[in-house]
């Protein structure tokens, strides 16, 4: 026999997955205007954030939560536009590199603002500082017991 969840776990798990359904398309359509999906940007963002622009296709994926043959399709539209370049890895030909071009850096530049604007409306400009820090916390938990890689060193 399964478990029912209570009233308040109900109330907060029904908002958890509006949220997680609802905002990915807020963020997609700030990102129309600039040629771009919610995904295509994580993915320029993520390189963006690493020292060298760089990340196996693998990592990526992961990081993603997408199967390799979806990151794929969205890589070969990232770098048909110019914004990554991908090729072998060249200490292990097995795996592909993923690179952000200069371009593509300027790309993320571009539509930071629209993003970040998205997320300020939709989350951050409802919650005082102390319910952002608590969010926070909150999120980072469940994060961590999904994906415990995740937890901070």
């Amino acid at each position: 026999m399964q478990e029912q969840l209570g009233e308040v776990e109900m109330a907060a798990w029904t908002s958890l997955v509006g949220v997680v359904l609802w905002l990915p398309g807020a963020l997609d359509t700030a990102l129309k205007g600039h040629g771009l999906s919610h995904h295509e940007f994580q993915i320029l963002r993520w390189l963006e954030q690493c020292d060298s622009g760089t990340r196996t296709m693998g990592d990526l994926a992961e990081t993603a939560s997408v199967t390799p043959s979806h990151l794929s399709r969205i890589a070969a539209r990232l770098e048909t536009r110019g914004w990554i370049v991908r090729r072998p890895d060249p200490a292990d030909a097995r795996f592909t590199l993923a690179s952000l071009t200069d371009d593509g850096r300027r790309k993320v530049e571009e539509c930071a603002p629209a993003y970040y604007a998205t997320v300020r409306e939709h989350l951050f400009d409802r919650l005082s500082p102390e319910q952002a820090r608590q969010l926070g916390e909150i999120t980072g938990e469940i994060l961590y017991s999904l994906v415990p890689a995740c937890r901070p060193k």
